[in-house]
């Protein structure tokens, strides 16, 4: 009797070291799954957990009389341009922002001539010259840009034009010949407030938007 109970307790002994080897470890070879990011998963949400809320695509349409003025422009611009979209634009706007103001500062014509139409260029040219002349030269620098919003938008014929209010701090210094100082400082900020007008052919294969008129905001 003892015999027979040691010989099963050395099989029960035996099976559970197999049992162990195959099912408590991981084999060298095999590799563990690791689920992305982004990966759905099959399990329902926790209960305590309040879906987020899907936000619904907004649909532009042109003709809409009681939308305001801006917003009407802007959806009449989306609705004849199917690539146009606003928030790319502000971005764009607010690049090209700071490319105009540093190629005026600088005397860069070229850079203005390529993203100013010939009115504004000409206006920015003049003043340039006239600065060159009087041997001054401007040590400016755009700080930050507090904000950019759309003051109006509108589709003239195939013209689409929309102004932008830029709000920025700008520290400006004007030298003489020498390099002294004559106005300014860069220790102040001042708050800029600009309104520029881009415009585009959106028949154009250029994607690109160019000023067309400047005002103070």
């Amino acid at each position: 009797m003892i015999t027979e109970i040691v010989i099963l307790a050395m099989i029960a002994a035996f099976l559970g070291l197999r049992l162990y080897s195959v099912l408590g470890r991981r084999s060298e070879h095999e590799e563990e799954v690791i689920p992305h990011r982004f990966e759905r998963s099959d399990a329902p949400p926790a209960a305590d957990v309040a879906p987020r809320p899907v936000r619904q695509p907004v649909v532009l349409r042109a003709g809409d009389d009681r939308a305001p003025a801006n917003e009407a422009g802007i959806r009449a611009i989306a609705s004849a341009d199917t690539g146009f979209d606003l928030l790319g634009f502000l971005e764009g706007a607010k690049g090209a922002y700071g490319m105009i103001l540093e190629a005026f500062w600088k005397g860069d014509k070229e850079t203005l001539r390529e993203l100013a139409d010939d009115d504004v260029y000409e206006s920015f040219a003049s003043v340039i010259d006239a600065r060159e002349g009087a041997g001054e030269t401007l040590d400016n620098r755009l700080i930050r840009i507090e904000d950019a919003s759309v003051r109006s938008a509108e589709l003239d014929g195939r013209t689409a034009r929309i102004s932008v209010l830029f709000v920025a701090d700008i520290a400006a210094v004007t030298r003489d010949a020498d390099g002294n100082v004559i106005a300014g400082s860069m220790d102040d900020a001042i708050e800029s407030r600009d309104v520029w007008t881009f415009s585009r052919n959106i028949d154009a294969a250029d994607p690109n938007w160019v000023l067309d008129e400047t005002d103070e905001g």
